[in-house]
């Protein structure tokens, strides 16, 4: 989800941008900084072909298992593909950095304090059972999401205070705050789910009973964890709409499901399915030698893109008494070679991540000052001293796999925290009796993580702390996760280009024990929530960046997690039947949704 701190409503009285459909001070569009790009009497976004011919079938590749169709609770695992099925009240453009465009709603207003927006339903959207879509369904999917939803959905729309239908079309959401630009826009994702078709369920349950919907394909043949197939509907309400124009083109598209990857691998290039984005940067440098990739049948390219990378990392669970202690969370950094594993097993591809917002203009650097100080300044005496005196940065080797200066600082920094060798070789506590041993937990999806996990296990056995990696399978996993069942795990968390309520979901004090929640870390610092509260209530872009770089400062002394590395790009192979738009969304990669068959 993507969010939103400053907009400027583009309309027939703001703006000069969209003329209302409904009346004066209903508008169609808005955009987070400046004008929408998109203005009145636009016809498609530009990264589409609005010519784009209808047909052929997109066979795609599934992870693991499926055993539900509903994608908004917490239990079982949910299809890929389910966002097919249904819209939102607003729809994203992707290359602007937050701008909202009329979709399910053909119009909104928002109140002058921003403490509230009304949105006009249209007449002509309809479920695909033939009902009309209604602001009953808006009341009733917003209310059913907070209260049996995700955990994420109660932090995200913390400041919802209520949503009340004012007719069968128009219906209007209330803030508990005024000056909140984000809310609006966030409110405007939301994907609306039919009233009637729940009425007689149970929305916390896992379903594999088709449902109804209101978006540009509907489930079709599937097999319980095996197969899916979405059928486009020809006759979809939203078709010619301009923010749908040009889009899911594909009459099919169908995932088939792997448990193993290597299995997955070989599939693809034996043409059972069509695309593959990889992510094991070992294979995309040797793995694709074959064939079909030598005579150009199947096409590998490396697509750059300018997506905030966030941060990947192995994530240190503070609910655990090993990880409470700064010091062994630090030695932990030191005894991480980064350099020499990414050369031993990416081929040097990948960056080191080193920042909570890595590669976009919030990533803080060098030593707090200006704007970012004056943020910092009374938290001083809250915070450590080094967030102020030291400039952070992780640890880093020469490469040569002889890592014997940082292990020693990692070793100097357990001595001087308490921590003694054993007859074992694992440090305990001199005084509490804590011994330093721990459990990576890694889903089998991420089994690749073993081969970066064992020299980094050596490295700390030199340095006294014992690890054991655990492989789980994806059901086990997700349900240890959802109960904080971990001691080690990796994570990522992706940042937008406008960071705003999510934060609250990642790093607040309040989601630390919310089961299910984007705190993996089980982080409760009143400064960090502090600092979330300003960065929701940035008045500028500018102030928005500086708040985020001072967010990310005092996120990176507290040694949380050891970052991992990230790569600015999207590394993808494709079957050469397809075709794509001549000009590449910069946010998003598009295959589903704007590719067409040749």
């Amino acid at each position: 989800m993507k969010n939103i701190f400053r907009f400027v409503l583009c309309g027939l009285a703001l703006t000069g941008g969209f003329a209302s459909q409904v009346r004066a001070d209903f508008v169609t569009a808005m955009a987070m900084h400046g004008q929408a790009k998109y203005q009145k009497g636009f016809k498609h976004f530009d990264y589409v072909n609005p010519d784009a011919p209808k047909g052929g079938v997109l066979k795609l590749a599934g992870a693991e298992t499926f055993d539900t169709f509903n994608a908004y609770t917490t239990k079982g695992i949910a299809a890929a593909g389910l966002n097919l099925l249904y819209v939102s009240l607003l729809e994203k453009s992707q290359d602007e950095a937050f701008a909202m465009y009329q979709a399910l709603a053909e119009s909104f207003e928002v109140a002058d304090d921003r403490s509230a927006i009304t949105f006009k339903l249209r007449q002509d959207a309809m479920w695909s059972d033939g009902k009309p879509i209604t602001a009953d369904d808006v009341v009733w999917t917003f209310n059913t999401l907070i209260s049996e939803g995700i955990p994420a959905y109660r932090a995200y729309y913390a400041h919802v205070a209520g949503v009340e239908a004012l007719d069968e079309r128009t219906v209007k959401f209330t803030f508990d705050v005024t000056g909140n630009a984000e809310l609006p826009l966030i409110v405007g994702e939301l994907t609306i789910l039919p009233k009637h078709y729940w009425a007689d369920k149970d929305f916390t349950a896992t379903t594999l009973e088709k449902p109804v919907t209101s978006g540009p394909y509907r489930i079709g043949d599937f097999t319980q964890g095996r197969t899916i197939t979405y059928e486009r509907v020809a006759d979809w309400w939203g078709a010619d709409l301009p923010v749908y124009k040009g889009r899911y083109n594909f009459d099919e598209i169908v995932y088939e499901y792997y448990r193993d990857q290597d299995v997955s691998l070989q599939a693809f290039f034996s043409g059972e399915f069509d695309f593959r984005q990889e992510y094991t940067a070992k294979l995309w440098a040797t793995g694709y030698d074959v064939p079909a990739v030598k005579k150009g049948n199947i096409v590998k390219k490396l697509i750059d893109n300018d997506l905030p990378q966030g941060m990947q990392g192995f994530v240190l669970n503070l609910r655990r008494p090993i990880f409470q202690d700064k010091a062994v969370r630090k030695a932990m950094n030191y005894a991480f070679d980064f350099e020499w594993s990414n050369k031993q097993f990416a081929y040097d591809a990948y960056t080191r991540s080193r920042s909570y917002f890595s590669n976009s203009e919030m990533e803080s650097t060098g030593l707090p000052e200006g704007r970012e100080l004056e943020i910092l300044e009374p938290f001083r005496d809250q915070l450590p001293a080094a967030v102020f005196t030291q400039a952070f940065e992780v640890p880093a080797s020469d490469g040569t796999g002889k890592n014997r200066s940082n292990l020693r600082v990692a070793a100097l920094l357990l001595d001087e925290a308490g921590y003694v060798v054993g007859d074992d070789g694992i440090r305990v506590h001199r005084e509490t009796g804590e011994r330093l041993s721990f459990e990576f937990l890694v889903a089998n999806t991420n089994a690749a993580f073993e081969r970066w996990f064992g020299p980094y296990k050596k490295n700390l056995q030199r340095i006294g702390i014992e690890g054991n990696m655990k492989i789980v399978d994806a059901s086990q996993y997700v349900n240890r996760i959802i109960a904080f069942d971990y001691d080690m795990i990796v994570q990522n968390w992706g940042q937008s280009l406008s960071p705003g309520n999510e934060q609250r979901e990642y790093w607040g004090s309040d989601r630390a024990e919310a089961s299910g929640s984007r705190n993996y870390i089980g982080l409760k610092d009143p400064v960090v929530d502090a600092l979330i509260e300003e960065i929701v209530s940035a008045p500028t872009r500018e102030e928005l960046v500086v708040r985020c770089r001072a967010l990310d400062r005092v996120l990176q002394h507290g040694w949380y997690v050891v970052p991992n590395w990230h790569i600015p790009a999207w590394r993808i192979a494709y079957w050469d039947k397809f075709e794509m738009p001549a000009q590449q969304a910069p946010y998003d990669l598009g295959i589903v949704d704007t590719w067409w068959a040749k």
